[in-house]
């Protein structure tokens, strides 16, 4: 039986701590921050969906000619939460029973392909585990893989929270894989992040 991993770009929070920009749009190598993480997802081979929030065309122009499905959040005010309910509903009945969900962060600049790729080969041969990002140093980050047993533990968590309380109720499954650099934990939320970030030349 094939094991799919279905990635799943959160993509509908509402930027707000950068003070009326979208961090989702701000460029990386030329093209908006979203459009460079759903490329990544893509190159791949597995299927990519991205949430998104009512009214956001700009962001829906960033992803004009990838192959991804869209998952609208009307709800998304009501926190990340609501992105993996409804990117989970819009793979029911299309998902296998071995098949992985990967939650990648949409505000995470440099994921690369062959991290992701490696974390999925991994999946693949040990499909009742959860595998997620880390550093060299062990601490752990993005992305994470759930199995499929484990989806609808991920549709009853609430608010802001993602998937942190599934991760702690099912620590003896998790397998923390180090990712190079610092591309499991870097995230850029406000404009100071984004300035010391593109200050180190990338």
């Amino acid at each position: 039986m094939t094991t799919t991993v279905h990635i799943l770009i959160l993509a509908a929070g509402a930027s707000s701590r950068m003070r009326g920009a979208d961090k989702l749009l701000q460029p990386v190598r030329r093209r908006p921050l979203l459009a460079h993480v759903a490329r990544i997802a893509i190159a791949t081979g597995s299927p990519v969906l991205v949430t998104l929030p009512p009214d956001a065309p700009a962001r829906d122009a960033a992803l004009r000619g990838l192959p991804v499905h869209r998952v609208p959040v009307p709800d998304a005010d009501q926190g990340m939460s609501r992105s993996l309910v409804r990117g989970i509903d819009a793979l029911q009945g299309s998902a296998g029973p071995q098949d992985g969900l990967m939650i990648l962060p949409a505000d995470m600049p440099e994921f690369s392909t062959a991290a992701l790729s490696d974390l999925i080969a991994r999946f693949r041969d040990e499909p009742d585990l959860i595998y997620r990002g880390g550093t060299v140093e062990g601490q752990p980050g993005h992305p994470a893989i759930f199995p499929r047993d484990l989806w609808p533990a991920l549709q009853r968590v609430t608010g802001d929270e993602g998937g942190r309380s599934v991760l702690r109720q099912n620590q003896g499954r998790v397998r923390v894989i180090p990712l190079p650099g610092p591309m499991a934990i870097l995230d850029l939320d406000t404009p100071e992040d984004w300035a010391a970030w593109r200050a180190g030349d990338r």
